[in-house]
């Protein structure tokens, strides 16, 4: 039967013939972390215990609740039967409310040391975790193999196996991302905007940072050190809770941001990595109000749908990337060509990369064969509407409606000729996702109305929607796109992981 001791149901020892096998454990912590597949759904057997085992049988699987080290109650491993079996999973799911709390907690005081950390204090954190990056490239390419064997043997999808890769050159710009966030000014503490009042009080803004920031992503490792180093500098402490296919990975990545935490004097818990995929988790963090101020969600759209959905904390976030490209009949020919290909074609998966392409019906029947040789040349598969297909013949398979909508993260592409710029902006406006939007035209005044008009966080002219991320834009590494209106829009970076307080200089002034 159960006992209660405190919080912790506690099985006490059922009869020698009763069927149930029982172990309960003093408070240990499992120094091992379980696979990136031991999800609560999955089934494992207990540990082995030597000796005792011995002359008993085999023990039924039992469910296998992995990265517990960090918990603050005992781990439990039993076989039971019937509605004994509830009551150990309450416990545990008890346990990963509590460790949240916890973790919760830590983030909220370490929040207050690094928002008053000097600017050398964190660019030398920064610094020392790039150094430590490069260091240890080999160890974190090693762990990310171990992810992407686990990947492969799931049957996982392309677009998902790229975005979990890591290589030498994608490790270097890790650390080139994070020495680049050290390189710029540090927005903590920035006033602008004074002005004096008529009772003589010097009214003006300052910068701080939002305190604590809880970012969940799935299949991108490098996000756990851009997204720590955007925190550092901006003065947050961060609850970072990665995809469980990318465990190693981010393991390993952790290890040398909080070794660059601890060579600049800061608290190990200003990047506090979640260590346990279970799922709970992400449930738990998204509702502590107490302690977390925004949610950064980054991966697909069920994902962010989900946060979106059932999170108590505000969220920054978009939902899909489906941008476009829309080539004017003005078009410089060679311009329109190299954008459209590298558009789609220099990388499949982000969400920066054209999904739809427009063309002017005057310009189609010239520049839409010579893009769709090298499309093709290249592997991607064209779907088109009726115009298009009549241009490039039935090799093109017919769009339909929800392919306007589709952000396919793959080698397809949706081809529209429309009729002309009023059409173009108002198909963008309607079946796009207000992330990223180009046009390649001569014309100027056409280039103005695309960039008034349409209704994205960033809007191009003659130029890739590739560039559209914080790196490129000379923020440093980004911690996610904005598709929202409100606070930060766009790449999200050091500025948009601050807010501005009102801030009132005076000199003994009254009110009458």
């Amino acid at each position: 039967m159960f006992t209660s001791t405190g919080t912790t149901s506690r099985m006490t020892k059922p009869s020698s013939n009763s069927a149930r096998r029982w172990r309960t454990t003093t408070p240990r912590w499992i120094s091992t972390p379980a696979p990136w597949w031991a999800e609560r759904s999955r089934l494992a057997a207990p540990p082995d215990r030597g000796k005792r085992r011995q002359n008993m049988a085999a023990p039924a699987p039992v469910r296998q609740y992995p990265d517990a080290r960090n918990w603050p109650m005992p781990v439990l491993w039993v076989t039971l039967k019937g509605n004994a079996k509830e009551t150990v999973h309450q416990d545990i799911e008890m346990n990963v409310k509590e460790y949240m709390q916890r973790v919760g907690q830590a983030a909220r005081k370490a929040s207050r040391l690094v928002a008053r950390a000097d600017t050398l204090q964190k660019n030398k954190a920064l610094n020392a975790m790039a150094d430590a990056i490069l260091r240890d490239s080999d160890k974190l390419l090693e762990a990310n193999r171990k992810d992407l064997d686990a990947a492969r043997a799931a049957g996982l999808e392309p677009a998902f196996i790229d975005r979990l890769t890591l290589n030498p050159q994608t490790v270097a710009a890790m650390a080139e991302g994070l020495r680049q966030i050290a390189t710029l000014p540090d927005p903590v503490g920035e006033m602008d905007d004074f002005r004096f009042r008529p009772s003589g009080i010097q009214l003006g803004k300052m910068r701080v940072p939002l305190g604590v920031v809880g970012i969940i992503y799935e299949a991108r490792p490098n996000v756990t050190a851009d997204a720590a180093g955007l925190c550092l500098k901006s003065g947050n402490a961060t609850i970072l809770r990665g995809g469980s296919e990318a465990f190693h990975s981010n393991q390993a990545i952790a290890a040398c941001v909080s070794e660059g935490l601890r060579v600049a004097g800061l608290p190990a818990e200003v990047v506090q990595v979640v260590e346990t995929t279970d799922r709970a988790a992400v449930g738990e963090l998204i509702t502590l109000q107490e302690y977390v101020d925004v949610i950064v969600p980054r991966g697909g759209k069920s994902l962010i749908a989900r946060i979106s959905a059932e999170a108590r904390v505000p969220v920054i976030k978009h939902l899909d990337g489906n941008c476009h490209v829309y080539i004017d009949d003005t078009a410089n020919p060679d311009k329109a060509f190299n954008v459209a290909i590298n558009a789609k074609t220099q990388r499949y998966a982000p969400c920066n990369t054209m999904e739809t392409l427009l063309v002017h019906s005057a310009f189609a029947a010239f520049i839409l064969p010579r893009l769709a040789e090298a499309y093709w040349e290249k592997g991607v598969e064209l779907r088109g509407c009726e115009r298009t297909r009549v241009i490039l013949g039935d090799k093109v398979s017919a769009a339909t409606e929800e392919d306007w909508f589709t952000e396919y993260s793959a080698p397809i592409l949706a081809v529209k000729v429309v009729k002309d710029l009023d059409e173009a902006i108002e198909h963008i406006n309607h079946y796009g996702s207000h992330h990223t939007d180009a046009i390649i035209t001569e014309d100027y005044g056409r280039a103005r109305r695309f960039l008034r008009e349409v209704d994205s966080s960033s809007v191009m002219v003659n130029a890739s929607t590739r560039f559209a991320d914080g790196f490129e834009y000379g923020l440093g590494a980004e911690i996610g796109i904005s598709t929202d209106k409100i606070h930060a829009r766009g790449p999200v970076a050091l500025e948009g992981l601050t807010s501005q307080k009102w801030i009132v200089l005076g000199d003994g002034q009254i009110r009458s």
